[in-house]
């Protein structure tokens, strides 16, 4: 399953820095994914996921949010970097979900 959307990033709210950097799936994707995966998912309700943002291929974890009511993505710093991207730019996303 890939999805592509247009995401703003955004500051996580426990952290004043820079380094806790999101961007939100969409709620209908997130809804589709939690189909998916039923119970198949890891610690924390992870999902594991291929991303590319740009010219960046990275592999990590998505995470549930339940206060938006989606899965959250987090974008490193060197990934935000390589991209010129900081908080409250909008980007294209490509996520995988990987081992299903």
């Amino acid at each position: 399953m890939v999805i592509e959307f247009d995401a703003e990033l955004w500051l996580w709210d426990a952290r004043r820095d820079d380094s806790w950097t999101f961007v939100s799936l969409p709620v209908e994707a997130s809804e589709d994914i939690r189909e998916l995966v039923g119970g198949a998912r890891r610690g924390f309700g992870s999902v594991r996921v291929r991303v590319v943002v740009g010219a960046t291929t990275w592999s990590t974890s998505i995470f549930p949010d339940s206060g938006q009511g989606c899965y959250v993505l987090p974008v490193k710093k060197a990934v935000r970097k390589a991209e010129s991207l900081e908080v409250g730019d909008v980007t294209r996303v490509s996520v995988e979900l990987v081992d299903f």
